[in-house]
């Protein structure tokens, strides 16, 4: 591309890159759902990442001169995000979920998740006792990030992180041993719940099953429809993490169906479902579900009782 084989002659400051990145972004409209919001973002993000700068301090740095070498890196990089539709999240090797960084590559789904912020909170109010968690699942755990944030919002629990993928439990090994949280997380590959089965069929609801305080689940949850018509950026990542049968809901049907087996007498289930609260509780009018709120609103994590579920 013209743009692209012109750039290192033309541009010579983080200045000069970042205006050429926004316009390269913008005029190839890529999608910025994985961390970045917009094209300056995205774009200041990858010139610091790639410069080895802090990510906070791009103002000291705009009028810079680059050397050869750094402007090749940085073409190749912007270039990859452009002509390749990869996201950042996968050229940098790194996701956010608030203050914690995680190494993703593409054998797992870009972390972001609602529960992330609710975990910040340790679920207030919704846990009165946050040491006295002593138990968390995670179910479909991909790069380990919502078991890491859990196991640092409840210092006393032991966490259990679950993934049908040996990939993914291999990236999420790696981010365990980067928070050196090997003695109090374990890595379970299991399809949601089977590995973690109940001894006694016999009576419904006391069965010899582990359970836990908190389960946790961001699973897939991307209607058939959706699966079809989402942006480029999204063919680069795991498709069993995205699309769950034709409504969006048949990991969270598995999810209800199991989960009074798999938590303490108090203990309380969230599950975040996407754009599928309507179609939820039109499948399962009976259930009292709790809608949480996060930034988005209201309509995206759902909390249950283990009472609800056996009522």
């Amino acid at each position: 591309m013209t743009y692209f084989s012109e750039a290192p002659q033309h541009l010579h400051t983080v200045r000069d890159w970042l205006r050429f990145a926004v316009s390269r972004f913008n005029q190839a409209k890529l999608f910025f759902g994985h961390g970045s919001s917009e094209a300056y973002d995205e774009a200041a993000y990858l010139i610091l990442h790639t410069l080895h700068l802090p990510l906070d301090q791009l103002a000291p740095f705009l009028d810079a001169q680059l050397t050869p070498s750094e402007c090749s890196e940085l073409l190749e990089v912007l270039q990859r995000r452009v002509d390749q539709r990869i996201p950042a999240a996968y050229i940098t090797h790194e996701a956010f979920l608030g203050d914690f960084s995680f190494y993703v590559d593409e054998r797992v789904i870009v972390p972001r998740s609602f529960i992330a912020e609710l975990l910040r909170e340790q679920l207030s109010p919704w846990i009165a006792d946050p040491d006295g968690i002593g138990s968390v699942l995670d179910l479909c755990t991909g790069s380990g990030c919502l078991a890491i944030l859990a196991a640092h919002a409840f210092p006393y629990a032991k966490v259990d992180a679950v993934d049908i993928s040996p990939d993914a439990l291999a990236v999420a090994e790696r981010n365990v041993t980067d928070y050196d949280l090997g003695d109090r997380l374990s890595l379970i590959k299991s399809d949601l719940f089977t590995e973690l089965e109940c001894r006694d069929t016999y009576n419904r609801f006391k069965l010899n099953c582990k359970q836990y305080d908190l389960i946790i689940s961001n699973p897939p949850y991307v209607d058939a429809p959706s699966v079809a018509a989402l942006p480029p950026e999204y063919q680069h990542e795991p498709e069993l993490s995205l699309g769950s049968g034709d409504d969006g809901l048949d990991a969270t049907r598995v999810i209800l169906a199991n989960a009074a087996h798999h938590l303490t007498e108090n203990g309380i289930l969230i599950v975040e479902i996407g754009h599928n609260r309507e179609a939820l509780e039109a499948a399962y009018p009976n259930l009292p579900f709790t809608w949480l709120d996060v930034s988005a609103g209201d309509q995206f994590v759902f909390m249950l009782h283990r009472n609800d579920l056996i009522s």
